[in-house]
């Protein structure tokens, strides 16, 4: 059966599972009426507009809703309610008032728990033990700051390899398509985090690849919520395609596993080589992996496929939230050439024109910098949602039941545009986070109140925000000190959207790139 012919059978299905159930939520229906607002579901189904739509629309579906039902809907993507929270008052009520309440995590669909290790990443851990263990780990021996300035020689490495590939493509063709640079900057930097090796660009290239295609087929995944059971069936061939791809990442991760195993056995034994003991080899993410016992667990340490589903976690939240959001500042850049020029001035002001990089110490004499990097946050968050969350216990907010078996959604770009808040919220202007602007001494944290959420708040805020904000901050910094960004003769710049991984520029970003100080060699 062809994906399109499922379409014209589900409505019939759907009428006669209705007129099968409807006892059964009829005496469901004093329970249903405390549950948020939202527009008519089928039993099981879910809402009919899900037939129809893509759940790709469902912002802009959400945005005529909000003008019908409030800031809190309720829409049915499957069996269970989805809740969509667009108030930001309502988002620090949950996510910082009571968050221990509101930081679990809905059940992954049985199709493919697989993915994320059977909920063994941080995250689809269920809010307890096993997830502060994970985040603790993650937090303690790779993003503490006296682990992240270890990489300092690994940024270095990687800005030399974006500048000149971005260099390379400008000297060929007169315009770089700055996309696929940005993202195979951020992989490899990523990488080494990782795998504590500094692979090749080939290597390199082929993880990304893996990655991407599985990344790309999730959103294909989105109709096991609907009948799971039906739909594997229906769509073995999706499920089947996803195992594959898991297949071919734990192809290329367990040999580095491996290699990261001999690497600690023979330092244990302090027989390293001299060629062992250079820069090639640094403390990784998969060396905390390996040394992590689960408790609840008996002990155990963790299997490879938890490892994969760790270490893919890893590498994908870090490379495409970072890479897209660098995409959209330098977009921004583009069209607003004063604000490139006064950016530009000010690292000149910073940084000596010997050096050959700015370095990191130099980020914190750089307001101007941080304005435009947290504005770019603002207006162009890379993900217009956080990761659903779900509540430990059913409890009651603004007047309505949430349900233990929700999905709870919150709306990060909607609060970052909120009128109420930001004056022309749709305009890029950094000057907000400058000493007297409007925005200024804004926690992006969340901590006191919610005004902008890239990262979102709460216990389940993303763990590398700091390492994010360093690496847009450095890569800004230096990708304006060695080019001017010049949009193309006769194109403007389309800040059009697209959901892939991330909310990314439909129309990838074309630039004409002019050394400022003709140090690249191509």
């Amino acid at each position: 059966m062809t994906d399109s012919s499922f379409y014209y059978i589900l409505p019939l299905l759907a009428l006669l599972l209705s007129i099968a159930i409807s006892s059964f939520f009829l005496l469901k229906s004093k329970f249903n009426s405390k549950l948020p607002p939202g527009p008519p579901s089928l039993p099981l189904l879910g809402n009919l507009l899900w037939l129809r739509h893509s759940l790709d629309n469902v912002e802009s579906i959400l945005r005529d809703l909000r003008t019908r039902y409030g800031p809190i809907v309720t829409l049915r993507l499957g069996s269970n309610p989805s809740i969509f929270i667009s108030d930001r008052a309502i988002a620090h009520a949950a996510l910082v008032e009571r968050g221990s309440t509101f930081s679990s995590r809905p059940p992954p669909r049985p199709a493919t728990r697989f993915l994320s290790g059977n909920q063994h990443n941080i995250t689809s851990a269920a809010y307890g033990p096993l997830w502060r263990l994970l985040r603790r780990n993650l937090t303690s021996e790779i993003l503490h700051p006296s682990r992240v300035r270890l990489y300092a020689h690994g940024r270095r490495w990687v800005l030399g390899v974006l500048l000149h590939h971005l260099a390379q493509q400008s000297e060929t063709s007169g315009v770089a398509v700055a996309v696929d640079s940005f993202q195979f900057a951020m992989f490899g930097l990523l990488i080494l985090m990782c795998f504590g090796e500094k692979l090749d660009e080939k290597d390199i290239k082929a993880i990304e690849t893996a990655n991407r295609k599985l990344l790309l087929h999730l959103g294909k995944l989105n109709i096991f919520a609907f009948l799971p059971r039906l739909t594997k069936l229906l769509f073995r061939s999706r499920w089947s395609t996803a195992v594959e791809l898991r297949r071919k990442q734990k192809e290329l991760y367990v040999p580095l596993f491996e290699s990261r195993r001999r690497h600690r056995e023979k330092d244990q034994k302090r027989e390293m080589t001299d060629d062992d003991n250079d820069e090639r080899f640094v403390y990784s993410y998969v060396d905390s992996l390996l040394d992590i016992k689960l408790p609840e667990e008996g002990g155990r340490g963790l299997s490879e496929d938890e490892m994969v589903a760790l270490c893919s976690e890893f590498l994908n939240a870090g490379t495409d939230t970072t890479s897209t959001a660098l995409q959209w500042i330098m977009a921004e850049l583009v069209r607003n050439r004063e604000m490139q020029e006064t950016l530009a001035e000010e690292v000149e002001s910073v940084v000596d024109d010997k050096r050959a990089q700015v370095e990191e110490e130099d980020l914190e004499n750089m307001p101007y910098l941080k304005a435009v990097v947290l504005e770019g946050l603002r207006r162009h968050p890379p993900g217009h949602f956080v990761l659903p969350h779900a509540v430990s216990e059913e409890v009651e907010i603004e007047g309505y039941v949430i349900p233990k078996d929700a999905s709870i959604n919150f709306m990060v770009a909607e609060m970052g545009w909120d009128e109420k808040v930001w004056e022309e919220p749709m305009e890029f202007k950094p000057e907000r986070f400058l000493s007297g602007g409007s925005a200024e001494g804004v926690d992006i944290t969340g901590s006191r109140a919610i005004k902008m959420m890239p990262f979102g708040v709460g216990r389940r805020i993303c763990p590398g925000l700091g390492l994010a904000m360093l690496h847009l901050e450095y890569f800004v910094a230096n990708l304006v000190r060695e080019f001017r960004w010049e949009a193309v003769d006769g194109e403007d710049v389309d800040l059009s959207e697209k959901l892939e991984f991330t909310v990314v520029m439909k129309n990838p970003l074309r630039a004409r790139l002019i050394p400022r100080r003709n140090t690249l060699k191509v």
